[in-house]
């Protein structure tokens, strides 16, 4: 009887390929098949689906995580999934991708922005079942071991249970002790968005430049949310998709199509 193949995983970031978390990554995913590591050669964060096109791809393999395949890649977190499912992985299947382990949270309508959360996005785009995962805690020296825990029994379960009709799931961990972790809570993304601002100041030649900030605001209070599980102490997990259409309005603007084009 020929022996059942291990599953080809694929493990990308947008912090980096030195990052603490996409290491925290690894170490889990070894655990359950081929590994191969393709990660940007630069922090990444904040590019969404952003992906090259005025400039050439670089890939260079590097000696970064023991008896693991990894790439740098001169890309954005989607160019790195789209040189390994067209290059590295050419003509082989990918079972699984997982992006991450991102530092700070990809909650709520952060998902658009995130790299870490593209990554895994473009992945599910070519049908390959993917996972993002985010630490609530930018902190360099963050303790990933809780994370770790819940993604390892995360991978298995995707692994023998698949995701049925969803291809990706965002999930968000809170920086929070193994003991006061409240579990795990299928729910969906909340409203939310950017309160922004832009600092100005002079750089040494007196030109003016800006610097982007902002306060992130919550516009949804129910308890359905991802935003209200990671605030009462629970692992959040969304089921994400490509659809953007807002379906319900469909209908109430079907009077659109009334509108016809006058010749004058």
């Amino acid at each position: 009887m020929q022996e059942k193949r291990r599953p080809r995983i694929l493990v990308t970031n947008d912090d980096g390929m030195f990052a603490p978390g996409i290491k925290a990554l690894v170490e889990v995913a070894i655990e359950f098949g081929e590994v191969i590591v393709v990660a940007p050669d630069s922090p990444q964060s904040g590019k969404g689906h952003a992906v090259t096109l005025s400039q050439p791809l670089r890939l260079n393999k590097v000696n970064v995580f023991p008896g693991v395949d990894a790439y740098e890649c001169s890309g954005t977190p989607v160019d790195c999934v789209k040189l390994a499912k067209h290059i590295i992985f050419k003509n082989q299947s990918i079972d699984l991708c997982l992006s991450g382990i991102n530092h700070g949270s990809n909650a709520s309508i952060n998902i658009i922005y995130s790299g870490t959360m593209s990554a895994a996005m473009e992945a599910s785009l070519e049908g390959i079942p993917s996972i993002g995962l985010s630490l609530m805690d930018f902190s360099f020296d963050a303790d990933f071991l809780v994370a770790q825990n819940y993604t390892r029994h995360l991978i298995r379960n995707v692994i023998n249970e698949g995701l049925g009709n969803c291809n990706l799931l965002n999930v968000n961990i809170p920086k929070l002790p193994a003991d006061e972790i409240q579990g795990i809570r299928v729910c969906r993304q909340a409203k939310g968005r950017w309160i922004e601002e832009f600092s100005e100041a002079l750089d040494p030649r007196g030109q003016k430049y800006y610097w982007l900030t902002g306060r992130f605001q919550i516009e949804d209070e129910q308890s359905d949310t991802d935003i209200w599980a990671l605030d009462n102490g629970y692992i959040s997990v969304v089921p994400s998709g490509h659809d953007l259409t807002m379906h319900e309005s469909i209908d109430e603007l079907k009077h659109l199509e009334n509108i016809t084009y006058a010749i004058t």
